[in-house]
């Protein structure tokens, strides 16, 4: 990290501290997103982060953005989704993609926290296989589309304002036939279901969105018709990158609770941390973690840089989930009983590290990527 980045994670991180820890426990135990931490986080900027002042953001690089989302994922993972799925999935999105109109009609109100953001791509049939969405958005007689079908398993729909929704606008095409659009809550025609319940991430409102012959504007497209695989694409590595570096967020708040509780936790009349099978996994732990955070920090800068970074970011991803569950399962594993009851913060952190074998691509289809990419195949 740069001074300036630095200085941005330590900052995230004080606040992460003050107003996160204090309602982490009850944000898992209640499955709501904390609002005053919410507004608090809008205020500081860190909504906009990423996005130019130009836009109505904070300014900074993705990788900034992302380290913000790691001092966050120490203290909430499921805060630090929210947070990326806003800024990261929606607003970024729109700021890489959307013209000079979009950006100014959509990023001065994400970046202030006047409106909640997310991106709509899975769907009950479509998850690994995002190109095989059957939402479709056909023309209009006014020049607009008509948007019809359902999104799943969608961070932050249950509260969101607007997201940036995939849909197919020539299904004989497969995947040269999808269209990225900007869609608002209150158009008609545009609903959401209740909350999922889930393993982890309990506090990220995560459900599914529902367009019933919802009028899009044709000012709201984002990017040309039929290429929206291209913004897909490329917001997927973005994606990838910037989640790895919460996985990193959460390998080391393990790491460091692990280690506390290993050197305060006496047992044969020592400390756990004499005893060399648990130092061995304390040192396996810090291994993993800085690794991880390396792989992701460069393909962040890569992105930055504007290069391709497609091989960069599902590695980064791949090895900073793996770093995160096996982190957060050793400290369980240290803590024993204390670790494996409901309201310990390491239970918490082992049932959050699980969805970073899933989401942003599944870490099966992270390989595939890789593989392609080793064999020149893009």
């Amino acid at each position: 990290m740069s001074p300036e980045q630095e200085a941005v994670y330590q900052a995230a991180l004080e606040f992460a501290r003050r107003e996160l820890e204090p309602v982490a426990e009850a944000m898992d135990q209640d499955d709501q997103l904390p609002r005053a931490a919410w507004e608090q986080a809008a205020q500081l900027g860190y909504l906009g982060a990423g996005i130019p002042e130009a836009d109505g953001g904070r300014g900074g690089d993705l990788a900034s953005a992302a380290l913000i989302g790691r001092a966050l994922s120490r203290v909430s993972p499921a805060f630090a989704l929210s947070y990326g799925a806003h800024v990261n999935l929606c607003a970024h999105n729109i700021w890489l993609s959307g013209s000079e109109a979009q950006r100014q009609r959509y990023l001065p109100e994400l970046s202030s926290g006047a409106a909640v953001g997310a991106l709509a791509l899975t769907e009950p049939e479509a998850g690994s296989d995002a190109t095989a969405i059957t939402t479709q958005a056909r023309r209009a007689a006014s020049g607009g589309y008509v948007l019809t079908g359902s999104k799943t398993f969608i961070t932050n729909a249950p509260i969101a304002d607007l997201w940036v929704v995939y849909a197919k606008t020539n299904p004989e095409a497969g995947k040269h036939g999808i269209t990225a659009f900007i869609v608002e809550r209150g158009w008609p025609g545009v609903s959401t279901g209740p909350a999922f319940a889930k393993l982890g991430m309990r506090g990220s409102p995560t459900g599914e969105v529902f367009f019933d012959g919802v009028p899009v504007p044709a000012a709201n497209r984002l990017g040309e018709e039929n290429q929206g695989v291209v913004v897909m694409m490329r917001g997927l590595d973005r994606e990838r990158a910037f989640y790895a570096l919460s996985g990193v967020g959460i390998a080391e708040e393990a790491l460091d609770r692990a280690l506390g509780y290993a050197q305060r936790r006496r047992q044969f009349g020592r400390p756990l941390m004499e005893f060399e099978l648990v130092a061995a996994k304390l040192a396996d732990m810090y291994v993993e973690t800085r690794a991880a955070e390396l792989l992701a920090l460069d393909a962040l800068q890569r992105l930055d840089a504007g290069a391709r970074a497609s091989r960069e970011a599902a590695a980064a991803l791949l090895y900073a989930g793996r770093a995160a569950r096996h982190a957060a399962d050793e400290a369980v594993q240290i803590y024993g009983g204390a670790g494996y009851v409901r309201g310990s913060v390491v239970e918490r952190l082992f049932r959050d590290a699980k969805l970073f074998d899933i989401g942003a691509g599944t870490k099966e289809i992270r390989r595939l990527i890789l593989a392609r990419e080793l064999s020149g195949q893009r």
